[in-house]
């Protein structure tokens, strides 16, 4: 069909949606106003809380970093930025929110939000015990009540509350509660006391406790995202020693199961307090997009690690040691785990401007224009 055929209509579509590409693969994404930031859950959210604590899950050696605006890790689990800081980006902010634990979250900075995160933790307090000493979701919820205290001092109770109600969090668990605890070691404990669909219904159980917590601390949208497709990360690969490179049956039935209940679970969350204060990012669909059809989206791999060794790069930690690609913006994992800041940066857009095929019931730029 020539092009003097297409209605205008139809142009305004492809001219949107090339420039939707081109802001998917490059550039802050800004969409309003700065509000506080608050920040829970694991190594996919961390920013370096666990630089100050005693444990096996640190990201504060390089070749972390190696892509971040100065050069140097941060304890973020990334060759770059992580999703905290593009989607602080995206709301205006001038930094992402400090660690928790951090000397520098003082002051007037304490207004710019708090991250909680905690590399290894699970919605259970069982998970990620082998990493020795972590902040679990209980201590997270137990610093923010201690945040808010702490600006409550500085701006008074009443700016504190409306702070705390303006703000924005995202709360990123439960993918350790599969790969570090039910399938952490053949018949592990959770497992021998658990059929996966039950482990699956304590879990959805558990974190509703959780997010009933945090509302009932004052906070207003709280972005809630799944566990993503937990069986393609390179390290799955390596350890089921496919040399198809298949995603591990297993995990992907997890998430399978997993996702789909979260979503119902803040639905009903929002239908009993009356309003939507919970959106749901189903980032388990957002990944499979280009996991599936990686070149389509300008990535050479998505099963091979940048950072690694063994198969697909996914055997033990990333270190100095360690393969390292050249260039990050074509891999889709940065190490065994997580993803690299160019696909955080299209799982971020999904968030902000994404359909209900990926966001419910809608995505964060509409949530925050409410």
């Amino acid at each position: 069909m020539g092009i003097s055929t297409r209605r205008p209509e139809s142009m305004m579509v492809i001219a949107n949606v090339s420039m939707f590409l081109a802001l998917v693969v490059s550039g802050p994404i800004a969409v309003e106003a700065a509000r506080a930031f608050f920040v829970f859950g694991d190594s996919l959210v961390d920013s370096g809380n666990n630089n100050y604590l005693v444990t096996t899950a640190r990201a504060d050696s390089p070749p972390y970093g190696i892509d971040f605006p100065n050069r140097r890790p941060t304890g973020r689990f990334s060759n770059g930025l992580n999703i905290p800081d593009l989607i602080s980006e995206a709301i205006g902010n001038e930094e992402s929110p400090l660690p928790y634990l951090s000397p520098e979250l003082r002051g007037r900075r304490l207004l710019n939000g708090a991250n909680f995160a905690s590399a290894g933790i699970g919605i259970l307090n069982d998970t990620g015990f082998q990493f020795i000493n972590i902040i679990r979701m209980y201590q997270q919820l137990a610093y923010f009540q201690q945040y808010q205290q702490r600006v409550s001092r500085l701006i008074g109770i009443l700016r504190t509350q409306r702070l705390v109600r303006q703000s924005l969090v995202l709360i990123t668990v439960g993918g350790n509660d599969f790969v570090n605890n039910y399938f952490l070691v053949p018949y592990s404990a959770r497992s021998r006391q658990y059929s996966l669909p039950d482990y699956v219904r304590l879990l959805i159980s558990e974190y509703k406790k959780i997010l009933m917590r945090l509302h009932s601390l004052g906070v207003g949208r709280v972005l809630v995202t799944g566990a993503g497709p937990l069986g393609c990360a390179p390290a799955e690969l390596a350890r089921s020693s496919s040399s198809s490179g298949r995603c591990s049956a297993e995990l992907q039935r997890a998430a399978s199961l997993y996702d789909p209940q979260l979503t119902q679970m803040i639905n009903e969350l929002n239908r009993k307090i009356g309003k939507t204060v919970f959106i749901a990012a189903n980032t388990n669909q957002m990944q499979i997009d280009f996991l599936t059809t990686p070149r389509r989206f300008g990535f050479i791999t998505s099963k091979v690690a940048c950072c690694g060794q063994g198969p697909y790069n996914g055997m033990g930690l990333c270190t100095v040691l360690s393969n390292l690609c050249r260039n990050r913006e074509l891999y889709v994992f940065w190490d065994a785990f997580h993803p690299s800041e160019k696909a955080n940066r299209m799982i971020v857009r999904h968030i902000l401007t994404g359909s209900t095929k990926y966001m419910n019931p809608m995505n964060l730029s509409s949530a925050l224009a409410l």
